[in-house]
């Protein structure tokens, strides 16, 4: 019986993942385990542990020696049709593809995409408030990721929204541990992806330009990057980015909902979004379920994790926690001092790639929907996504269209 069988036995639940939440109460709850039990441990997806802590989580997320991500890089585990880099890759193994994708997110490549990004948030927020209700979850933020990696990738827009559509079913059927379709979903994607790589092939564009090109001809270690681990590379990045934004997105329109002061004050001074994006990030951070291995026992205080037990890196309670944050950390503040210190797209050498063009998508989607009202509220339940994300599925909004000016009627 292995070690980690034998802890599942006999270590007791300090909490329970899949306890039913509303949009604030999953942040109250892990408030109390971040202060009685740090170091959780769960019997669900199998069993295993879950820091809540920002310095054990930065921690674990700065050591990939001792914490490895080639076993099981979230919880519940899912990788079970191939390995896929650089997430399932360790340092420095995972170097090769993380420096042919970082060259498409520099800071020239996100000013030329920016503007299209703007020109899609505007022509969806445009015909979304004309209606007067909305659901910015559903009719917004599930498909406008979607149109950004069309234009991201080059793919056709039908592709994207393929990808999109596979990619949600694949994350539902992953909270509900159907393994079977997880399975029979990821086969799917990996389908599309090949579809991509061979139209690149067939049809090569600039590798400049195109990260699936960029990928075909870089090299590691004087040698092509092998053929299947590109393949599961490309798969792995048109999924990741499609998820966060969709369970996120609809966070901020809560909060704003919940408080008309900040609306108001954002709305008559864009420049202060970009700080409000990040304190959004700090407080609604989507991710509870990325995981890394122990490749030895690890103790954390008096608590021993074993060699090859997985461990949950709860972000979104670490993102909250008051030793870094301060007694203030479940509140928004524009001007927090530390605000960088926010892990919301991880640490260390996992550390999201794709940030810059998040980033520009949130501050773009709330300066397009501020400056197209004069006033948003609530205008029905709110329904929330599953452990491993956290985020809102349904958001339903009733929204005043600003006056349009006169010269524009």
């Amino acid at each position: 019986m292995s070690a980690h069988s034998e802890l599942d036995l006999g270590t007791p639940d300090s909490f329970d993942p899949l306890e039913p939440e509303e949009f604030d109460t999953a942040h109250t709850a892990y408030a109390r385990v971040r202060g009685t039990c740090p170091v959780a441990h769960s019997q669900r997806y199998g069993g295993f542990w879950a820091l809540f802590g920002y310095d054990d989580v930065s921690g674990v997320l700065s050591d990939p020696a001792t914490f490895t991500t080639s076993v099981q890089n979230t919880v519940p585990r899912f990788a079970f049709t191939g390995r896929r880099p650089p997430l399932h890759f360790d340092p420095p193994e995972h170097s090769a593809y993380r420096r042919v994708i970082n060259r498409f997110f520099t800071r020239a490549k996100m000013e030329a995409i920016a503007p299209t990004v703007r020109a899609i948030a505007a022509t969806m927020m445009a015909e979304l408030i004309g209606r007067g209700e909305f659901d910015v979850a559903v009719d917004y933020a599930q498909k406008f990721p979607a149109h950004v990696f069309a234009e991201f990738f080059h793919l056709d827009p039908a592709l994207a929204e393929t990808i999109k559509e596979i990619s949600a079913r694949y994350v539902a059927a992953i909270q509900v541990v159907d393994d079977e379709n997880v399975v029979k979903l990821s086969r799917r994607l990996y389908e599309i992806g090949q579809l991509v790589i061979d139209e690149r092939i067939a049809h090569p564009m600039d590798p400049a330009e195109d990260l699936t090109t960029a990928l075909l001809e870089a090299e590691y270690e004087d040698k092509p990057l092998p053929r299947d681990m590109v393949l599961g590379c490309v798969r792995q990045l048109l999924v990741t980015g499609m998820v966060a934004p969709s369970v996120f997105i609809g966070c901020m329109f809560v909060h704003l909902a919940r408080d008309r002061e900040l609306q108001a004050r954002l709305r008559s001074d864009p420049s202060l979004l970009p700080a409000a994006v990040e304190e959004f990030l700090r407080l609604y951070t989507p991710y509870r379920g990325m995981a890394r291995t122990a490749r030895r026992d690890v103790a954390f205080g008096d608590t021993v994790i074993r060699e090859g037990e997985p461990i949950a890196l709860v972000y979104m309670s670490a993102n909250r926690d008051e030793k870094v944050f301060g007694d203030d950390a479940g509140e928004f503040r524009l001007d927090r001092e530390n605000i960088k210190k926010h892990i919301a797209f991880g640490g260390g050498p996992h550390t999201c790639p794709g940030a810059p063009l998040a980033r520009i998508m949130f501050q773009v989607t709330l300066e397009e929907a501020l400056s197209r009202t004069s006033d948003f509220d609530l205008a029905g339940p709110i329904a929330m996504a599953r452990w491993a994300e956290w985020g809102t599925n349904s958001v339903p909004l009733r929204v005043v269209p600003a006056p349009v000016p006169a010269g524009e009627a």
